[in-house]
């Protein structure tokens, strides 16, 4: 697929990458010089220096070959004048835009505005509200790294550590469904040590400090965590370092869809300080430097369950969370936008890394897996992705047990949702045309999923 990316900030960046080591045809546009040769030394693509909202620089990255045009710069104008620009002029046949600012996100400007014949975008993605959410689903799930909901809340994707309390350490993997005969989960990943283990025969083991991602009816959840020694219950209590718009969004989440949960924001600018406290109604907020002790104390974070650190600077929000560890946070979760930091952050003792790249790339992929591709989750890292598909009359996934379908090496199954029905994945299980196939694929493995599940 020829794609061409505006913007080459850490977002775009992330993007392209990703894209282009999946053998696409990339080009990617940004104004700054130095940005462009560096993501042209790092990946195999091409990139010109130029304003992507500027029809001839669209021309010269070859916009009018493109399937494709993804605008992420820092500019909402710039991103809606460059899908206008390939809309109009071009004829893109698919238009995907960052937009950041709340004030065209309203749902009554959205549905007017963001039309074929006014603003034609296919797709608006916002990383500051995906941002937002994913630190909600922490909320709901401590003990967990990662959460993802799928098949319309009926299953859940879990990210969890294998700490020294995990009852089933040392224990294969086959012998989980004789444990717990009545629980629907299966593992689809086992993280150890920056590689990723599917287990194949059931004989793999879980060891300490294995981090592993498994798929559970929602209904099973308390249980599934149990079954690996978390027992945390719901935070009552969360400080948010950073007034920012993914804070101010994390805080009308808390707001709308917590009313049991106590909120304070603390910011380090006056004025901004102010705008949020007159924007938020149960939401208290402090003015102050978040790596200053006694504004930690000030806002109780030593006896708070949770602090989420989400300001613009990686280093103050690694800094900032273990200094609220220290004084006695229970929980910390951490934005984090560089990639070089993330294999570092855990040894740290940070419970959760939010990556906001890793979840603009997720939202990007969704739309553009080939296949009935429903949802896409790209896990911690980028080490592999969680599919939602819907299975195809024809594919190579329906109409056998998948212990002879041929599903390639590094990619498994782990759950089937047949209208209202949840299947775990076992080796007997026949996958029926319409049902929704949640599948794991290591990194690089994408495309083959998307073959197994296309109609041949």
């Amino acid at each position: 697929m020829r794609i061409v990316i505006c913007g080459a900030g850490i977002v775009g960046s992330a993007i392209a990458t990703h894209l282009a080591a999946e053998q696409n045809d990339v080009t990617v546009i940004d104004h700054d010089e130095e940005k462009v040769q560096r993501i042209a030394e790092h990946a195999d693509l091409s990139a010109i220096v130029g304003l992507a909202s500027h029809p001839d620089v669209l021309e010269r990255a070859g916009l009018d070959q493109a399937e494709l045009i993804i605008a992420v710069t820092e500019s909402d104008e710039v991103n809606m004048v460059a899908c206008q620009m390939a809309h109009s002029l071009f004829k893109t046949p698919t238009k995907i835009a960052r937009i950041r600012s709340n004030a065209y996100l309203r749902s009554d400007i959205k549905s007017k505005f963001f039309t074929t014949e006014n603003m034609p975008i296919d797709f608006i993605i916002s990383p500051e509200q995906e941002v937002a959410s994913a630190v909600s689903r922490q909320l709901r799930l401590p003990g967990a790294f990662d959460v993802k909901e799928l098949g319309g809340g009926k299953l859940q994707l879990v990210g969890v550590l294998c700490d020294s309390n995990c009852p089933i350490i040392d224990t294969p993997l086959r012998h989980l469904t004789d444990l717990f005969p009545d629980l629907s989960i299966t593992i689809v990943a086992i993280l150890r040590e920056n590689l990723v283990t599917i287990s194949r025969d059931g004989t793999d083991e879980l060891k300490t400090g294995d981090r592993v991602y498994f798929v559970c009816d929602t209904e099973h959840l308390e249980r599934a965590m149990a079954a690996f020694g978390h027992h945390e219950h719901r935070t009552s209590s969360v400080v948010i370092a950073g007034g920012g718009n993914i804070g101010q969004l994390l805080a009308q989440e808390i707001e709308s869809g917590y009313s049991e949960i106590k909120s304070k924001i603390i910011e380090l600018h006056k004025d901004q300080a102010r705008n949020i406290a007159a924007k938020l109604s149960n939401t208290s907020v402090i003015c102050g430097d978040v790596l200053d002790a006694d504004i930690l104390k000030e806002a109780s974070v030593g006896s708070s369950e949770t602090f989420v650190a989400v300001s613009n600077d990686d280093e103050v929000n690694i800094l900032s969370a273990l200094l609220a560890k220290r004084i006695g946070a229970k929980y910390a979760v951490v934005l984090v936008n560089m990639q070089g930091f993330l294999p570092l952050i855990s040894t740290l003792g940070v419970d959760v890394v939010i990556n906001p790249p890793q979840i603009t790339v997720s939202s990007v992929l969704e739309h553009i897996r080939r296949g009935r591709i429903i949802d896409v989750h790209s896990i911690v890292e980028g080490l592999g992705e969680v599919l939602e598909a819907e299975a195809v009359s024809g594919s190579d996934l329906v109409g056998l047990p998948l212990r002879k379908s041929r599903i390639p090496k590094g990619v498994t199954v782990g759950a089937v949702l047949r209208g209202e029905q949840i299947i775990p994945a076992r080796g007997d299980t026949i996958i029926e045309a319409g049902d929704h196939v949640i599948v794991f694929a290591k990194q690089g493995k994408s495309r083959q999923v998307e073959n197994i599940l296309s109609a041949k």
